[in-house]
C-alpha cells in the first residue's frame, strides 16, 4: 500500500532527521518536506501562539495543511506535549503522538510514546550562577535553551540558544535592561536530542501498527480500539480495574477481534483490588 509512494514529513523542526530513515527502511516510501509549511501557526511551546486543538487533532491538521501545500496524498506528523506524567504526577514527561494520514486509501494510523526521559523544565533566574546550574541540568549546550521576560504576552524572547557565549550575552543584555528573566528548555525537536529520540520511538510504534494487517481485509493498522477491565483478583476472585481484554477493530471493514491481555497474566495482585485493598 505504501511502497514507492511519496510521503510528506509534516514538520518545520527537522523531525524528518529521525522519521525519514525509519519509514524509508520499513515501508519503502520516499520522504519529502514542504518548506512553506508553518506548523507554528497551530501553537508554540513558548505560548506566543496558543495550541487550540488537542494533540491528535493538531498532528492531523499538520498533515492536512502539508498535503494541501505539497499536493501529496500521504503524510506523517507528530505532536508533543510536556507536563506531569499521567501515571506518576511528580515526574515530568514527554508525551509524543504520531499520525500517518493516507488520503488516497482514507485511513489514519496513530501511535503514542510517553517517557520520563526529558529535560523539560523552566524557572526564573536573577544571577549567572543560577543560570549556569539550570543550563547544566538541562543538558546544555547539546540541548537548546530559551530566555524570555516570562510574560504571557512576551515582549522579549530568544529561542534556540545553544552556545555558552550566546547564552551569557543574552542574559547580560536582559540584566542591563532590568528585565525579569525566565529560562526554559527549548522543546522544539531540532534543539532537543532527547525529544528527538522519543519521536523516533513513537515512529517505531507507528511502523509496528502499520505492519499489523486486518485478518479479514488486510488493511494496515489493525490495532486496539478499546479495552475492557476485569482481570480477577488472585485472593478474592473479584474483578479489578486492571485490563482483561483488548478489542481490536479494522477502520476499513470494521472487523473486530477480542484478545486477552496481558497474555501471560491471568490474575491481579490483591494490592490492585478495590475489595482487598480499598
Amino acid at each position: 500500500m505504501f511502497e514507492g509512494r511519496k510521503i510528506l514529513i509534516a514538520s518545520q523542526h527537522k523531525k524528518e532527521d529521525v522519521i525519514s530513515p525509519l519509514l524509508t527502511e520499513a515501508l519503502g516510501v520516499i520522504p519529502e518536506i514542504c518548506k512553506t509549511l508553518d506548523t507554528d501557526q497551530l501553537g508554540t511551546f513558548t505560548g506566543e501562539i496558543e495550541r487550540k486543538l488537542d494533540p491528535l487533532s493538531t498532528a492531523r491538521k499538520k498533515c492536512e495543511i502539508g498535503m494541501a501545500l505539497s499536493g501529496l496524498d500521504l503524510a506523517v506528523a507528530s505532536e508533543g506535549s510536556f507536563g506531569a506524567h499521567p501515571g506518576i504526577p511528580f515526574l515530568p514527561a514527554d508525551d509524543e503522538l504520531i499520525i500517518l494520514v493516507d488520503k488516497k486509501n482514507k485511513i489514519e494510523i496513530t501511535a503514542r510514546q510517553i517517557t520520563t526521559e526529558t529535560n523539560f523544565s523552566g524557572t526564573e533566574i536573577d544571577n549567572e550562577t543560577a543560570l549556569k546550574k539550570f543550563a547544566e541540568q538541562a543538558l546544555f549546550p547539546t540541548h537548546g535553551l530559551i530566555l524570555s521576560d516570562g510574560q504571557k504576552n512576551k515582549q522579549h524572547i530568544t529561542k534556540g540558544i545553544n552556545s555558552w557565549n550566546e547564552l551569557m550575552e543574552c542574559f547580560q543584555t536582559m540584566m542591563r535592561k532590568k528585565m525579569k528573566i525566565h529560562v526554559e528548555t527549548d522543546m522544539r525537536a531540532m534543539f532537543n536530542p532527547t525529544r528527538m529520540k522519543a519521536i523516533g520511538k513513537a515512529c517505531e510504534k507507528l511502523i509496528e501498527k502499520i505492519k499489523t494487517n486486518c485478518p479479514h481485509c488486510s488493511c494496515p493498522g489493525f490495532s486496539v480500539l478499546s479495552t475492557k477491565d476485569g482481570l480477577p483478583c488472585s485472593l478474592c476472585g473479584r474483578e479489578t480495574k486492571s485490563t482483561l481484554l483488548y478489542i481490536y477493530r479494522c477502520q476499513k471493514c470494521h472487523h473486530e477481534e477480542i484478545k486477552r491481555y496481558p497474555h501471560n497474566k491471568h490474575e491481579e495482585d490483591p494490592m490492585y483490588c478495590d475489595y482487598c485493598n480499598p
